[in-house]
């Protein structure tokens, strides 16, 4: 998927951030109302006061909001509750195979899901990403988003198509840069393989683990050399954010949510999709195994499809959903951000992150470790 089907995918995901919907909007029936509760866990910052209290509005169901910062704190935590504790989840899709591994989420019941609602190039290639697992669907996609290039308009300009992630490691990033330790190995190593400096394709590292240690190898030696330049390491959006509002970052490999939020504070960070391609990621709801509400799950995963509930969670985040009609509602800021990150042929250039084996997780952690420490 990394280098297949990218355009039709993002012609409909594309859409919801802004660009031209050829379906126009329709109407749907109002939601029956509900009662009770529905526990949800998912990102920090992607639920706001006002997208909880508009599903409590149309439904009837009062949502609890509890935030993570990390894929890997969610899944930690579901092992720990054995898949018990809340009634909905919001892994990026490439992970969904590691709780299906651990018995830690359900299969969905599509029956009860208003398949309609999703753009169906999402939703079938949600299939191939992770969120279909021996047959069964585990996953409803709501959004996508990248890691790209942030960086400070006055200290450090960047232009698409010269962009890269080179920057973050060259010399003017001096002190300058953060980046999460994990994924900057990736990006760095697409600067590595776009210089002809990898011994085989980075995607072979995601096939088997005697592939990640060959590429590997030569990500980190490169990476330690140059781990002058970082300033500051993040691990979720509230450090992202810190490192270039207080902590003197001017450039790093950051989530769009993070750019975006800094932009609305006044501070003059652009976003931008590096030549070598920006890492896309897709994300949905899944259900835990000892879910307890499941009625109100599945209330939630429907409302948070319509094109209002889409578009007020794009305006908020600048993650772009996956609800059909949502592009109609959304801000001009919203579409003047997507517009300004993904210029040209960005799109085309999307990196899709694969699926991430338990093996490739272990592996990429044990890498990332000695980043850290070196």
């Amino acid at each position: 998927m990394n280098r297949l089907d990218r355009r039709r995918l993002l012609k409909g995901a594309g859409a919801a951030a802004g660009l031209a919907l050829a379906a126009p909007l329709v109407a749907r029936p109002g939601f029956a109302q509900g009662s009770g509760t529905l526990n949800i866990f998912a990102w920090a910052g992607y639920l706001n006061d006002e997208i909880l209290g508009a599903f409590k509005d149309a439904t009837g169901i009062t949502p609890n909001f509890t935030p993570y910062g990390t894929n890997d704190e969610l899944l930690n935590q579901l092992r720990a509750n054995n898949g018990g504790g809340f009634d909905l989840i919001w892994p990026t899709v490439d992970r969904v195979p590691n709780y299906v591994e651990f018995g830690l989420i359900q299969p969905l019941d599509e029956a009860k899901i208003e398949v309609a609602k999703v753009l169906p190039s999402a939703w079938e290639n949600s299939t191939k990403l992770g969120a279909v697992v021996d047959g069964k669907r585990y996953q409803v996609p709501t959004d996508w988003g990248t890691e790209a290039v942030a960086f400070d308009r006055d200290q450090m300009p960047l232009e698409y198509g010269s962009a890269s992630y080179g920057d973050i490691w060259g010399e003017a990033a001096a002190g300058k840069a953060t980046v999460r330790a994990h994924s900057a190995l990736v990006g760095l190593g697409l600067w590595l393989e776009a210089e002809g400096k990898l011994p085989r394709p980075l995607l072979d590292a995601f096939t088997s683990p005697e592939a990640q240690t060959e590429i590997f190898d030569v990500i980190l030696a490169e990476a330690v050399a140059r781990k002058g330049n970082i300033i500051q390491f993040w691990n979720n959006e509230n450090e992202a954010q810190g490192a270039f509002r207080v902590n003197g970052a001017a450039v790093g490999q950051t989530w769009d949510s993070t750019a975006a939020a800094l932009a609305k504070e006044g501070l003059p960070v652009g976003f931008i999709a590096p030549k070598e391609g920006a890492l896309a990621w897709m994300e949905g709801l899944s259900i835990p195994a000892g879910a307890e509400n499941l009625d109100n799950a599945y209330a939630f995963i429907n409302w948070f499809l319509t094109p209002e509930a889409g578009a007020m969670y794009t305006n908020a985040t600048s993650i772009n959903s996956t609800a059909v009609g949502s592009a109609d509602l959304l801000s001009d800021e919203a579409k003047a951000f997507f517009a300004a990150a993904y210029p040209g042929d960005a799109l085309d250039k999307l990196w899709w992150w694969p699926i991430q084996e338990s093996w490739y997780i272990t592996k990429r952690n044990e890498y990332q470790d000695r980043f850290l420490s070196a």
